[in-house]
């Protein structure tokens, strides 16, 4: 049996069909593609943020000699921003409706239809994965981080919302006393604690602590995180001129400074985090090119007790692949 047959089947299923429900038609996928195209090399305050996200790339994208795979790619525009470095990139989704349509446009060169739970690719297949707001949306994330390590040669990219809870410990300290009482009451603290989307997912947000976890459980060597606060997009943000002059890109372009002036000092956490998780110790122009770049290292101590811990388990995580292909 296959796993997304065990692992809730219905979640699967409308993930696979949402697109088609929001573009019915070849044309209307044609249009909306077109249209994103020509907007995105204009000067708008969607782009703006969107380039809030995509720089968090820049620092992996000197070497022009890596290969990338993108993971909940929908339209192609991950895979798009690494080619346009002159990067090899192939874009992924579990469905390729989109993704057929943004080849022939041009918008990406390869696309594979992909379900990041169950990756159909070789161990160390590419240098690099990129999951850029997708891992909110999977039925079961946790296996995806493990798919996507086992993947990735050198590493792998999760920018996504971070789970606020984990960094403000005065709201912690409030929530452990209301769940203390009746766990009704922090519920009403924390609104969102348990938030699902139409399709039938619960939306997980990532923390450093939960992807240091990770790293240090197969023994893997450091974890780079980069604060960013790009969460300002809006319906009909694409029409807004990036200028101080116009008066709604200013009210973003001051809210997010003031955004960005309270996570410096630590008053709250940033509302996106960038997660680098490497399989090996980068060389030292990427390391600086990384700090430059706004990140901070935490290398994990190696585990003194197990040498060969990542290349067990990912081996492991293979074959239990394949006997899953072969049952089905």
């Amino acid at each position: 049996m296959e796993v997304q047959q065990m692992f809730n089947k219905e979640s699967y299923e409308r993930h696979e069909g949402w697109y088609n429900l929001q573009f019915p038609t070849e044309q209307s996928k044609v249009d909306y593609l077109k249209k994103s195209k020509d907007v995105r090399v204009k000067d708008n305050l969607g782009v703006w943020l969107q380039s809030i996200f995509f720089s968090c790339l820049d620092p992996l994208l000197k070497n022009r000699h890596k290969t990338w795979l993108t993971v909940g790619d929908a339209y192609g525009f991950d895979a798009q921003y690494i080619l346009r470095k002159g990067i090899r990139a192939t874009a992924s989704d579990l469905n390729i409706d989109f993704l057929h349509i943004a080849q022939k446009e041009g918008v990406i060169d390869s696309f594979s239809m992909q379900n990041a739970e169950q990756l159909s690719y070789d161990d160390d297949q590419f240098d690099y994965l990129l999951c850029k707001e997708a891992y909110h949306h999977f039925p079961r994330p946790y296996a995806a981080l493990y798919e996507m390590i086992r993947v990735a040669k050198k590493g792998i990219l999760v920018i996504e919302p971070q789970d606020p809870i984990s960094k403000m410990s005065g709201l912690l300290f409030l929530l452990n006393i209301f769940s203390a009482v009746k766990s009704k009451f922090a519920n009403l603290l924390w609104k969102n604690r348990f938030s699902y989307e139409p399709v039938g997912n619960f939306v997980y947000k990532i923390s450093e602590r939960e992807m240091e976890k990770f790293a240090a459980g197969l023994n893997l060597p450091l974890v780079a995180f980069k604060k960013i606060n790009p969460n300002f997009y809006f319906k009909g943000a694409e029409e807004i001129e990036c200028s101080l002059k116009n008066k709604k890109f200013r009210e973003v372009y001051f809210k997010k400074k003031l955004i960005d002036a309270l996570v410096k000092i630590r008053l709250i956490p940033s509302q996106v985090l960038s997660t680098i998780v490497f399989k090996e110790v980068p060389d030292e122009a990427l390391l600086k090119g990384l700090q430059d770049g706004g990140y901070h290292l935490v290398y994990i101590p190696e585990n003194p007790y197990v040498s060969r811990l990542p290349e067990f388990i990912f081996r492991i995580s293979q074959e239990e692949g394949n006997l899953a292909n072969e049952g089905s």
